[in-house]
């Protein structure tokens, strides 16, 4: 009788999936830094018994000689004597247990019970931007990612629209599981040398790297007008050769601080010190900057287009990125009005904790209980 009551208990199925560590082996950018976070909340909600994690194991998979964050419920392995895309198709799926998730855009396509989130479709919207090679892999990837996953993750209602536009795959495949802002929390604000010195309350931060899609070539441009206002340029961040094609724009004006990369600690210490940040994309599938500066407490002046309005609501200033009038006016507006800036770091700092890691691991755990067929929570689906 004890055995019998015991069964049902018993023959509860450990849940097994794996998560693709390649990203690992990659530079942090927003992409990256999307992986690193929904790592960690996974790694937590593990750690704290959420009930989505009840007979859950995961593991993170990842190609030889990858340096591994430490983590309290994910276990690793290395796998395979490969690395980059070949390691992703040939080595593994099959050394996955169960099912597998891919953060970072791309992802083996023999996987079929497979979660995986595209970001953005930004190398068809703006193809300039990224080298041919780059551009053709992800023109042929993505769809065949689209039709063989089982559920595509995105970062917000704009890439989700961009998923059904360009066909990529079905919207009933498709989940939001957007950024979050709760990393700037761990930063400690703190100056170097060259931060300090480009810091102010008459300098426009500008972040990302010269490839076309970013735009800042519009801010750039207007340098001198800028400078005959008192204003300056800080630039941060460096463009990668082998995936974009830089922007064509002057370098040389006096008023511009090419500050190359900085730390996230040296990030947060200029954005706070500064006038605001400048984000003149005309496209982005989330817009991670924005984000973090709202969450710091640096009011935000971003383009019309694409996801940022939807990511930053009324806790930002809008303007054209092919208007660089709009641009110009509003600095000097922010400037001289410090009720509006005032305002715009109160909705920033109310805005920013609307999206969180926490929560969008959690959009995972309910993804990953109804492909395991496990009763879960109501999940956000595409856009009709």
């Amino acid at each position: 009788m004890t055995a019998q009551r015991l069964r049902p208990r018993e023959m509860h199925m450990r849940r097994h999936w794996s998560i693709n560590g390649r990203f690992l082996t990659q530079s942090l950018t927003g992409v990256q830094r999307y992986a690193h976070e929904i790592l960690h909340a996974l790694d937590a909600l593990l750690n704290q018994g959420h009930p989505l994690t009840r007979d859950l194991e995961i593991e993170l998979l990842v190609p030889p000689g990858t340096a591994v964050p430490p983590l309290h419920a994910i276990h690793h392995r290395s796998v395979g004597r490969v690395n980059g895309h070949l390691w992703e198709q040939t080595v593994l799926p099959y050394q996955t247990r169960g099912a597998l998730i891919s953060l970072c855009n791309t992802g083996p396509l023999s996987q079929r019970k497979h979660i995986v989130c595209i970001h953005d479709l930004n190398t068809r919207t703006c193809p300039h931007s990224y080298s041919p090679r780059f551009r053709a892999v992800y023109r042929i990837l993505l769809p065949l990612l689209g039709r063989s996953a089982t559920t595509i993750g995105t970062v917000s209602f704009h890439s989700a629209s961009e998923l059904i536009r360009y066909q990529i795959c079905d919207r009933e495949k498709i989940r939001l599981m957007p950024n979050g802002y709760e990393h700037t929390l761990r930063w400690t604000p703190r100056h170097s040398e060259s931060t300090r010195a480009a810091a102010g309350r008459n300098t426009i931060v500008i972040l990302g790297n010269p490839a076309p899609h970013k735009n800042i070539a519009l801010i750039i441009g207007i340098a001198n007008r800028l400078e005959s206002a008192g204003l300056r340029i800080a630039v941060v961040g460096l463009g990668n050769s082998r995936v974009f094609n830089a922007g064509a724009f002057d370098p040389d004006a006096d008023n511009i601080m090419w500050l190359g990369r900085l730390s996230d600690n040296e990030l947060g210490a200029l954005l706070l010190d500064s006038l605001c940040l400048a984000f003149p994309s005309f496209v982005e599938g989330f817009g991670l900057p924005p984000l973090e500066a709202m969450a710091l407490g640096c009011p935000v002046v971003v383009s019309n287009r694409a996801s940022l309005p939807e990511i930053c609501g009324k806790a930002a200033l809008y303007a054209s990125p092919t208007n660089a009038d709009d641009w110009f006016h509003h600095f000097v507006r922010l400037r001289a009005d410090e009720h509006l800036r005032a305002a715009l770091i109160k909705n920033g700092r109310e805005r920013a904790p609307l999206f969180s890691w926490q929560k969008s691991a959690e959009k995972y755990l309910i993804a990953m209980a109804r492909l395991d067929g496990i009763g879960a929570p109501a999940d956000d689906a595409a856009p009709n």
